[in-house]
């Protein structure tokens, strides 16, 4: 792999799916996991096998469809979930095992009632096991975010010794701050003997809002796998957004890392998603919100007319949308009216603009929005004809 590749592990199908009310069918997975495929997502994490007889069907189907992409399966660390998901995925063309333990003290103490060492012990059991079945064995330290350092990269060379490839660092509950856990990725990267032999991952969770910041601060600092979601679902407030990430780092070129995402099929895909799973994207959403490249303000759309640049980072067209949107709201000023306009057919001079846009603002004040039929309307009022055609 080249040192600049950031692998992209969608896990929209598994972690994604938790969302309660949001469970898909087999049918609508295989359908969302063609076009991950295409999208290039580098690994698809299609299901956690053993939960259900349709998660392990899900994961089946899902191994025999996929062309390009990693298909995983996650598994808890015990023998049983790891032959489950073995069969699952014994026709994908590149499996993966996905399997892990918790290694917080919180979870060594209470959830597991055990000790670090018997952790540990568990931890090199499961690899090893499932490496008898796979050779791509990640594993996942569940908690990362809130163990010790010094014990995590323990517990990560002793499972890199085992045969792990990947090491999943999740900040499972969403707690750290983006230094802190770009300084743990940078401490497992420096103290961990043998790894320069697996990847790093980043599986952020969004409690604070921190999940997007967090896996940029990781890959900044040595992790080369981002674990994301479409539109960022995921359970609680969500997990990493896809589409959030990628853009970052294709808008930033001076971190000189990339992915293997095609852009563009990004507004098709969460859309998809969106409708498959019944969750709306809120409109203010980075990226594929219906708000994020609409200009309502005065300022802002004049800008916009003059030079897209002057308040976009991010072209639409990069991630699938037609074009800017201009909403006419009675924040909007001249130039936004005439722009309008001149797109259903008016082309205004000055004092007809002024004219016009006296009677735009007394609508403006009545509506939210003002349409394209409310500007015919408008320029019927005061008997402005069309002067172009519209194709």
């Amino acid at each position: 792999m080249s040192k600049n590749q950031v692998y992209i592990f969608d896990t929209t199908l598994r972690d994604g799916e938790q969302v309660p009310g949001c469970k898909l069918n087999t049918h609508q997975k295989l359908i969302i996991a063609e076009q991950l495929d295409f999208l290039g997502v580098d690994i698809i994490e299609a299901g956690f096998p053993i939960s259900s007889p349709g998660d392990f069907n899900s994961v089946v189907e899902i191994s025999k469809i996929v062309k390009n992409a990693t298909v995983c399966g996650l598994t808890r660390a015990n023998k049983k979930d790891i032959e489950v998901a073995a069969e699952s995925l014994k026709y994908a063309k590149k499996p993966r095992i996905h399997t892990g333990i918790g290694t917080s003290e919180s979870h060594i103490k209470f959830k597991f009632n055990s000790t670090p060492e018997k952790i540990i012990e568990r931890a090199i059991e499961a690899v090893k096991y499932a490496k008898t079945f796979v050779e791509d064995v990640e594993f996942y330290a569940e908690d990362a975010g809130r163990t010790d350092n010094e014990f995590l990269a323990r517990v990560c060379e002793a499972v890199i010794k085992a045969g792990a490839t990947v090491l999943n660092i999740p900040d499972t509950t969403g707690y750290c701050l983006p230094s802190e856990y770009g300084a743990k990725i940078k401490y497992l990267t420096e103290n961990v003997k043998g790894i320069e032999k697996a990847i790093l991952s980043c599986h952020c969770h969004n409690d604070l809002g921190l999940a997007t910041a967090n896996s940029i601060e990781g890959v900044i600092n040595g992790a080369r796998q981002i674990e994301c979601t479409i539109n960022g679902i995921g359970e609680r407030a969500g997990n990493t957004a896809l589409e959030e990430v990628v853009m970052i780092l294709k808008q930033h070129p001076y971190l000189n890392l990339q992915t293997n995402i095609n852009s563009k099929m990004i507004n098709s895909v969460s859309r998809l998603v969106s409708e498959s799973m019944g969750m709306p994207v809120q409109p203010n959403k980075a990226i594929v919100g219906a708000n994020a490249f609409a200009h309502s303000s005065g300022i802002h759309q004049d800008g916009v007319i003059k030079k897209r640049e002057t308040y976009e980072i991010i072209d639409p067209k990069e991630v699938g949308v037609d074009h800017s949107s201009i909403v006419l709201t009675a924040r909007s000023g001249r130039a936004a009216l005439a722009y309008r306009a001149k797109n259903i057919g008016y082309e205004l001079t000055k004092l007809e603009l002024d004219e016009a846009y006296d009677a735009f603002l007394s609508c403006a004040d009545c509506k939210k929005e003002v349409t394209d039929e409310d500007i015919h309307q408008i320029m019927e009022s005061i008997h402005i004809d069309r002067k172009i055609i519209v194709a």
